[in-house]
């Protein structure tokens, strides 16, 4: 068994991909259309086979969920970057909100940020 697909809701998929790609520097894997919405699903470009699906939160269930776990604080997920504090910097340059910024936590140090689209996503980098 392997992680290959996760997914997080997004309140608007074009400005789910947009901000996915041109911001987080994802490049776009897959992007058909699936009745009124698209299949997207973006990938790293360092690598790995993991996509992340950007499913609409159109579900009640789903947009219940996401505001609620907004509102708490917690992130939908998470990325390992290899430079933390450069990474914080680039996405700040261009404009990415941080609800946390870089916070040792034992193991790793990790920062908190808004994607647009309704998440808090989380950033860490492990310590060596």
């Amino acid at each position: 068994m392997k992680i290959k697909l996760n997914g997080i809701f997004v309140d608007d998929q074009q400005k789910a991909l947009d901000f996915y790609t041109d911001i987080l520097g994802f490049k776009k894997s897959q992007d058909f259309p699936v009745g009124e919405f698209r299949w997207i699903t973006v990938a790293s470009p360092e690598g790995g086979d993991a996509e992340l699906a950007l499913e609409p939160n159109a579900n009640p269930d789903a947009r219940v969920f996401q505001e609620a776990m907004f509102k708490q604080g917690i992130p939908m997920t998470a990325f390992e970057v290899d430079d933390l504090e450069g990474e914080v910097k680039r996405l700040t340059d261009l404009d990415v909100a941080f609800t946390t910024g870089p916070t040792d936590a034992g193991e790793v140090t990790f920062a908190v940020f808004v994607d647009t689209c309704g998440n808090l996503i989380q950033i860490y980098q492990p310590k060596s």
